[in-house]
């Protein structure tokens, strides 16, 4: 599985690879239309979008795009103040819609390119716990996490 995710400053979209198929002759128009739909100037006019034109098929042409393959790619470490809002990023694309554990975290924020300790990523988990951003369950002597399931009234 792969990720494509493309950075403008606050802008930010991810894409996994289950959505839909990717080779090296469409991800320049992909790029390009992604780009258009978060509402930022297209790359400039004469840029070829096309994979064998530039290393990453037309991520180059854009500023500040961000490329990152976990096959390829050592993750980056982040800082302990930076997990809480990764963790974060996390829930919002649906990673404690079931329950997952310290290592399953770690090992996700891997794939998505950070790279941070079990002790640290436990820490900002009970954190989250204890502000009521996510649910703490134990079985077995485990420690799961879940999001917070949503209350209709």
């Amino acid at each position: 599985m792969a990720k494509i995710k493309v950075k403008f400053n606050a802008n930010e979209i991810e894409i996994d690879s289950r959505d839909f198929y990717l080779d090296n002759d469409t991800v320049g128009e992909i790029i390009k239309s992604l780009s258009k739909y978060m509402n930022t100037a297209a790359p400039s006019e004469g840029v070829e979008l096309s994979a064998s034109s530039t290393k990453h098929g037309g991520l180059d042409s854009l500023e500040e795009a961000e490329v990152f393959e976990p096959e390829f790619n050592d993750p980056k470490p982040i800082e302990a103040d930076q997990i809480r809002s990764k963790l974060s990023q996390l829930e919002a694309g649906k990673f404690f819609d079931s329950p997952r554990t310290v290592s399953e975290t770690v090992e996700q924020l891997r794939e998505n390119g950070w790279s941070a300790s079990s002790l640290d990523v436990s820490k900002a988990l009970a954190k989250m716990a204890t502000s009521r951003e996510i649910s703490k369950n134990s079985e077995d002597e485990r420690a799961y996490y879940i999001s917070n399931p949503v209350l209709t009234t």
